[in-house]
């Protein structure tokens, strides 16, 4: 690796630790994905020989079997992230005659794979409004450092203990992620900030805070973007309606849903043009609290027109970019510089090298004044 990077593997069953120095040598790549919408993946290739550590020890006893535990943090100029904790799915040998040419690659997910194998579908909550009971599965967690970062919603109704009682449905990965989808919320879980440590996060995805640091285009010696590609899709910006009914009448009213929220602001100066209309469907079974929270979570994604692909070159940015938050991009030209929000990273490192794949979002053009 470079002198400025430093890359630190940890590997066990429940309490991950450091793992010999002939198992970082025999590391050939790193791969690490996080994104809205998806878990945390990884992917670690190893290139090594049968006498190794690898092939003597760790995969005759069962070190790497799944669930094996794995995190993955970088240091840079000192400053150390932890790129992901999480567990193993499955691993893969391909034997070679060649000395050391053997391969073995490990490819997992973050521990939130450990709340999707159990079915409680049937356990009662009384009286428990919904981010109780997420914040009482996470707790069932603190093998794998779950630490609940739970939004109260006010979206959703604390059920009434003499009318009825909710119960659990599914895993405990599928209920949270449901309940989540009733506010309107996401839910995902996001390694750090110290290893072993895991923020659960159970809220609404928030676009607005304080930005990363800029990313540069076409500036010269302060270049940290290799490549960036902007879209943009003025057919996607649509406006969404909710249809209530008039109490008399019973008679349809539509209700336009704003598209900007305390979390999700607007991104630039000039907002898009809305081409298309479109009702959203699917809540009339719901309170019309419950409703509008999902009303609004759709309608911030959309007039997200602006999407951005683009290669940074980590040891220039001086530390790894982060999904889930906002960034600032200059040089791209004075309609797209400004504000985004990373919607997804992928981190490859390499011997001397660390990249990354990014995609942006924006919900309207030029900077902000």
């Amino acid at each position: 690796m470079a002198s400025e990077l430093l890359l630190s593997l940890r590997l066990g069953a429940l309490l991950a630790e450091p793992v010999p120095r002939e198992v970082v040598d025999a590391l050939l790549s790193v791969q690490v994905s996080e994104g809205v919408g998806q878990p945390g993946g990884f992917r670690l290739s190893f290139g090594t020989g049968r006498r190794s550590t690898l092939f003597r020890e760790l995969l005759p006893l069962g070190a790497l079997d799944p669930p094996a535990r794995v995190q993955v943090v970088v240091t840079i100029r000192g400053r150390s992230t932890v790129l992901m904790d999480g567990v193993v799915t499955r691993h893969e040998v391909v034997p070679s005659a060649e000395p050391g040419q053997a391969r073995l690659t490990l490819t997992g997910e973050d521990v939130s794979r450990m709340m999707d194998v159990v079915d409680l579908t049937g356990v009662p909550y009384v009286g428990l409004p919904p981010e109780a009971r997420v914040a009482l599965i996470c707790a069932k967690y603190p093998m794998y450092g779950l630490v609940p970062q739970v939004v109260p919603s006010v979206f959703l109704d604390t059920p009434n203990p003499l009318e009825s009682t909710p119960a659990h449905q599914g895993t405990d990965l599928a209920y949270v992620k449901a309940l989540a989808a009733q506010a309107g919320y996401q839910f995902y879980i996001e390694p750090g900030p110290v290893p072993g440590v895991n923020l659960a996060y159970w809220g609404p995805l928030v676009k607005a805070g304080a930005p990363q640091p800029t990313l540069w285009a076409n500036a010269d010696t302060v270049t940290n973007v290799e490549t960036l590609t902007f879209t943009f899709d003025g057919f996607s910006a649509t406006r969404l309606v909710a249809l209530v009914q008039e109490p008399n009448t019973k008679f349809p009213i539509p209700i336009p849903i704003p598209d900007v929220t305390p979390v999700n602001p607007p991104m630039g100066a000039r907002g898009p043009l809305p081409l298309k209309v479109s009702v959203v469907r699917g809540l009339a079974k719901l309170s019309p609290v419950q409703a509008a929270g999902i009303a609004l979570a759709r309608a911030a994604d959309s007039f997200e027109v602006i999407s951005g692909r683009g290669t940074l070159d980590v040891l220039r940015y001086g530390q790894p970019l982060r999904a889930r938050r906002p960034v600032t991009v200059r040089g791209a030209s004075l309609g797209y510089d400004g504000a985004y929000f990373v919607k997804s990273v992928t981190h490859d490192i390499k011997r001397g090298a660390y990249t990354q794949q990014f995609t942006l979002t924006r919900n309207a053009f030029l900077p902000s004044p």
